[in-house]
Parts: structure tokens; sequence; C-alpha cells
């Protein structure tokens, strides 16, 4: 009985529910790991549609009055599309954070010519950066991330905005964006700084040793050196990294948070469209 009234409120409120599922199915296309190729499309459309189902009963669109035609509706559509577009972004700005760090001691270390295909972040990315970005993977999972993405992300979005909101608050939105951006790089260098560091050290004493003693060619040694050293510090330095991981992740929903908080105070009364 309980699901033949979820079902009757859905049919009612179609075009409702067809909005809700095209946020959560943008936001699945675009936030890494969901987004993968070894994901089949049937199932992101199930998630999505699942996700719009489980959120459709307490979500203030079905108060919506909506035209399920015209021009108006694929603005709308459209609108929905954006807001799933940009929940899925500022995930993919944390996790750029990891691969980005990954880049910044890879060629430093030895391994700047090695480039694989990453199919997390569907990019060319050096070894060192997959490498974060699987580990990163396992403290999103590990953390619950992808209950605080579908929770905290994409059911608080539809308590808060829609798309007049989102037009409205758009200042907020480039301004949040920007310090994303900025914050990418600044986590970037957080993380790989010890790495960075004790890797100019060795670099520094490689080059004062071969000026001390030119008929020791150390130089030479330097490559597997760095890469000893290197793994050295990322073994003992990974308990620390994956606590800055699970931080990077925690800051990035907080932020998401806010700018729902700051859109969502020019929400239209009512929720109407």
């Amino acid at each position: 009985m309980f699901e033949d009234n979820i079902l009757s409120e859905i049919l009612a409120a179609a075009p409702a529910f067809f909005l809700i599922a095209v946020r959560a199915f943008a936001m699945i296309q675009i936030a890494p790991l969901l987004s993968s190729e070894a994901i089949p499309q049937v199932a992101k459309f199930a998630l999505a549609g699942f996700a719009a189902h489980a959120s459709f009963s307490t979500a203030l669109v079905s108060e919506w009055n909506i035209a399920p035609h015209g021009l108006h509706f694929v603005f709308l559509v459209m609108g929905e599309a954006l807001i799933g577009i940009i929940i899925g972004f500022f995930l993919v700005i944390i996790f750029a954070a990891f691969s980005t760090a990954g880049q910044f001691f890879s060629l430093q270390m030895g391994f700047g010519a090695s480039e694989t295909f990453d199919p997390l972040a569907q990019i060319e990315n050096p070894l060192l950066g997959q490498f974060l970005n699987l580990v990163a993977m396992l403290v999103f999972v590990t953390i619950d991330g992808f209950r605080d993405l579908f929770l905290g992300g994409f059911w608080r979005s539809l308590q808060t905005i829609n798309v007049m909101s989102l037009v409205d608050g758009r200042e907020y939105l480039v301004s949040m964006v920007l310090a994303g951006l900025s914050r990418l790089f600044f986590d970037a260098l957080i993380i790989s700084l010890p790495i960075l560091g004790t890797l100019f050290l060795v670099s520094l004493t490689t080059g004062l040793i071969s000026k001390a003693a030119p008929q020791i060619n150390i130089l030479s040694e330097g490559f597997p050196i760095s890469i000893m050293v290197s793994f050295i510090v990322i073994l003992a330095a990974l308990p620390f990294m994956i606590e800055a991981f699970s931080r990077v992740i925690g800051s990035g929903f907080e932020t998401l948070h806010t700018l729902y908080l700051r859109i969502g105070e020019r929400i239209v009364d009512g929720g109407n469209l």
C-alpha cells in the first residue's frame, strides 16, 4: 500500500520527478568514481531513478506547479542538469587535488614520463598521481563519502536550491568555484610538501657531494636514490596523508553546504517555479 501511494504521487507529479532524476543523473555523470566508463549507463540511469525515488517524497519540488511542455520546461531541465553538474564538479575539484599532488613530485622523483590512463579521473596521470587517486578513493569510501554525496550533496540541494535561486545567487556560485580552484592547488601543495622537501634535500646533498668529490659520479645514481627515498617517505607519511585526504574531502562537502545556504536564502517562497 505504501509503495502504491508513492507511485501514485510520482505519477501525479511526473514532471517534477523527471527534473529530480535529471539532476541526479547529471551529478552521476560528472562525479568521480560514479562517472567511470566501467559503470554501465543502465546502472547510472537506475541509480539516478532510485535517488529521485528516495528523495521525491521529502523534496520541496513535489509542490512545484510545472507544465510539462513548452520552452519553459526545457529551460527547467537544463537548469536541473546544471545544478547536478555543479555538485559533481565540486567533487571533481576535490579529487583533482590528489592527482595534482602526485604530478608535483613525479618529475623530481624520476617518474615524470611514466603516465598511464587513470580510469577514475578519465585523463592521463603519472603513476604517483594515480596511486594517490586510488588511496583517495578508498578514503572516500571509508568515510562514507557516497552517503555525504547523496544526502549532503544531492538531497540537501533539493531542500535548498532550485533553478531560479541558482540564477539569483550566481555571484556566490562563481566565488565558490574560484575559491575551490585556488584551494585545489593549496591542498595539492600541502599533500606533496613532505616529499617535495625531501627530494629537494636529496638533490642538494648529491650536488654538494659531486662538487666536493668530482671523482665520485654520484649524479648518475641520483634517480635510484630519489626513487628509493621517495618511496620510503611515502610509506612513512601515508597515515598522515590519509588524514589529510579525509580533511580535504570533508572541507569540500562543507564548502558545498555553504554554497547551498547562501543560495538557499534567495529561494522563491513556496518553492514554486
